[in-house]
């Protein structure tokens, strides 16, 4: 019998609208885990902080976190992939980025550890992500007089926030130029509402392609998998798996790919979905 790997998306999928882990889904996971689920998770989010919210759940996979930039051991934080994105482009797009009078957070690898970097604080959309970075008490965390000194790094993902019309520019602009190079994404922080974030990957970062090498690496690739999200940044893992589970609260774009839609992130609706589908093959 071939494995089920079920992967999960967290913020507005596996985790409820205040960004937190219910105590169903947490004791639940840990239960399954403990007696052979293979589950991980595939989020835009760090590994740094997929530890904070998964605290105390033992995955018995890599993590796919910046949307496939890194694929890396959830206990360790160590990165078994790296995707960065060529340092030419990098420069280009960071002027273009000034063009439109905006700093983004640029997220590395600098041969030893994790970084994000700032330099300065144009609006109350960057503001609520580094008071957030600091109430996390963030490590990774460091401003620089001129970003353009992180530039030889592995630089894994640049985060631009501010308004919506600016950033849709924005975007059009960068892929335009960019498109076979670069992967983008453009949405709203939905704990606050009305700023957006434009982040930009390497054209390699993409949940599916970290999906393609987890399975490979891992020995994996006559599992079923079986994937849960609700955004845009989901599409291309929704089409690359066996099925794909649409959150009820899902952008529409997304369930129109998936495979079946069920209740809401509000309603521990994926950990629900997995235990009946899990224990069902026990059976």
């Amino acid at each position: 019998m071939n494995h089920k790997i079920y992967i999960s998306d967290l913020d507005g999928t596996l985790l409820r609208n205040d960004a937190s882990l219910s105590s169903f889904s947490k004791n639940t996971l840990i239960e399954l885990i403990d007696r052979g689920l293979m589950f991980t998770v595939a989020t835009a989010r760090s590994v740094v902080s997929i530890q904070e919210l998964l605290r105390g759940v033992k995955l018995n996979l890599p993590v796919i976190e910046f949307n496939g930039a890194f694929i890396s051991d959830l206990e360790t934080g160590h990165h078994e992939i790296i995707n960065h994105i060529k340092p030419e482009i990098v420069e280009n797009i960071y002027d273009l980025i000034l063009d439109y009078d905006c700093l983004p957070f640029i997220a590395s690898f600098d041969g030893k550890a994790d970084r994000i970097y700032y330099e300065k604080i144009l609006n109350q959309g960057m503001l609520w992500y580094l008071n957030d970075r600091v109430k996390q008490k963030d490590k990774r965390l460091k401003q620089l007089k001129d970003l353009r000194i992180s530039f030889s790094e592995q630089i894994v993902c640049l985060t631009v926030i501010s308004r919506f019309s600016k950033l849709k520019q924005l975007q059009a602009i960068v892929d335009k130029q960019y498109a076979n190079s670069i992967e983008t994404h453009l949405y709203e922080n939905r704990y606050f509402p009305g700023w957006y974030w434009f982040t930009i990957h390497d054209r390699t970062c993409t949940k599916a392609n970290a999906l393609s090498i987890l399975l490979e690496n891992y020995g994996l690739q006559k599992s079923e998998t079986i994937v849960f999200g609700d955004h845009g940044n989901d599409i291309s893992m929704f089409k690359a798996a066996n099925r794909s589970i649409a959150v009820g609260n899902a952008i529409d774009e997304l369930k129109q790919v998936a495979t079946e839609v069920i209740n809401s992130n509000q309603e521990d609706s994926v950990v629900q979905y997995i235990y009946r589908d899990w224990l069902y093959e026990k059976l």
